[in-house]
Order: structure tokens, then sequence, then C-alpha cells
């Protein structure tokens, strides 16, 4: 399961959610900085988390559901 092809994966799908959670708690107003990195974070880990049990379903290799 943490083969170099799982934790490019993990980390490319981590990266750009963690991007796209900071960018949407930007996007509204309320958070400051640093409750928006707390919600690009936590939705890093969820798709992390995501990614791991997509190993037990689909490839073993792959942190994708479906490939």
């Amino acid at each position: 399961m943490f083969n170099l092809d799982f934790l490019r994966d993990c980390f490319e799908r981590g990266l750009a959610t963690f991007c796209q959670g900071f960018v949407g708690a930007m996007a509204v107003p309320g958070p400051d900085w640093t409750d928006s990195l707390k919600i690009g974070a936590v939705a890093a880990v969820i798709a992390i988390g995501k990614a791991i049990a997509a190993t037990r379903v689909g490839d073993s290799r792959s942190g994708s559901l479906v490939s």
C-alpha cells in the first residue's frame, strides 16, 4: 500500500484538496487566515484518509477508487 505511486497520489490529492479548502474558505466572509488554514488542513486529512480507504476497494497501489 505505501509504495511510491501511492505516496505520490496521496500527496497530490492532499495538496490539491488543501488548496481547494483554503481558497474556498477565504472566498467566504468570516474566516481569517488561520481558520482557512485549519479548514484546508482538515480537508486534506479527509482526502488522504479516503485515499487510504480506497486501497481496500480498488488497486492497492493507487489512492483512487476507480483505477
